[in-house]
């Protein structure tokens, strides 16, 4: 059994390029799994097939009894179902024993946005000094709110993915797709404020072409970008959690506020489903309710 687990997590990572956290989730949620077999006495053979589906309903059952929050036990579930499908298609089993079990019901968290006064307050805290570090962090904060850049595309922009005069970036997102992201003019006035005066203060290797860099002149990371929003958040007094994302969820939240349509959001954040997009309305309905 441990032999077919293995395999298909290295099919997971062959075949769908899957990242080592994501493998170990896996990894970790089967083992769990085969755990409350031998435990229950479930699996006496010793061999999938004698798995059937009313001894992984019971194993819902059991996980929907636990201190799990329900999108926890909806991911535990869905990779036990995936571990099926693939040992279904190698035809390791005759049948599929989950193709009737239904995943849990996740209630689905409408995204933290801030408010327009808010995002003022966050962008403009680095303004109260003028060093490299704070130029930077202006034209970073600002990048990401007028954008709606995801954390890992802002942090891995190099120079030549801004073109300033027509004030548009070049965003390498998720399957190497690219999107053209406008910007406004203020936004290019920090950005260009930060490039001819903030970042040759913070370069040290003149090859170094990311856009964004920490303290030793390398790329910024993403923990640090995320250090750096907490950092302002709490010099700007906001009474909400802030993370990286914060400032995506009220870019597009503010788009759809100020009349721009479903689809135009949906391609600037990059979104491969408008389903994904079509959240933000459900956060402005949720606003008008309350």
């Amino acid at each position: 059994m441990e032999e077919q687990l293995l395999a298909f997590l290295k099919f997971l990572q062959q075949e769908y390029n899957y990242s080592n956290n994501t493998i170990a989730a896996y990894k970790n949620d089967l083992g769990q799994f085969m755990s409350y077999l031998q435990e229950h006495n479930l699996n006496s053979s010793g061999s999938w097939r004698s798995i059937g589906a009313e001894k992984i309903n019971e194993y819902v059952s059991y996980m929907k009894d636990q201190p799990y929050a329900s999108s926890s036990v909806a991911r535990k579930v869905a990779a036990v179902k995936s571990f099926f499908n693939f040992l279904h298609s190698n035809q390791i089993i005759d049948e599929n024993p989950t193709s009737d079990i239904d995943s849990p019901k996740v209630k689905k968290r409408l995204p933290k946005t801030l408010s327009s006064d808010e995002v003022e307050r966050l962008l403009q805290a680095p303004s109260n000094k003028k060093s490299p570090k704070n130029l930077r962090d202006m034209a970073l904060l600002n990048m990401l709110y007028s954008t709606g850049m995801r954390v890992t595309e802002v942090v891995s922009l190099r120079l030549e993915d801004v073109d300033l005069e027509n004030k548009v970036l070049y965003c390498p997102g998720k399957e190497e797709q690219v999107r053209e992201l406008p910007f406004d003019q203020y936004t290019k006035n920090i950005l260009e404020n930060y490039i001819e005066e903030g970042r040759p203060f913070l370069v040290k290797d003149k090859d170094e072409t990311a856009m964004f860099l920490n303290h030793r002149g390398q790329q910024l990371t993403r923990q640090g970008l995320w250090l750096i929003i907490k950092a302002y958040a709490k010099e700007a007094a906001l009474s909400v959690a802030v993370t990286p994302h914060t400032l995506r969820h009220s870019f597009a939240a503010h788009k759809l506020e100020s009349g721009s349509d479903l689809q135009e959001v949906q391609k600037l954040l990059g979104h491969a489903n408008i389903s994904t997009t079509q959240i933000y309305t459900q956060l402005e309905e949720s606003e008008l309710t309350e």
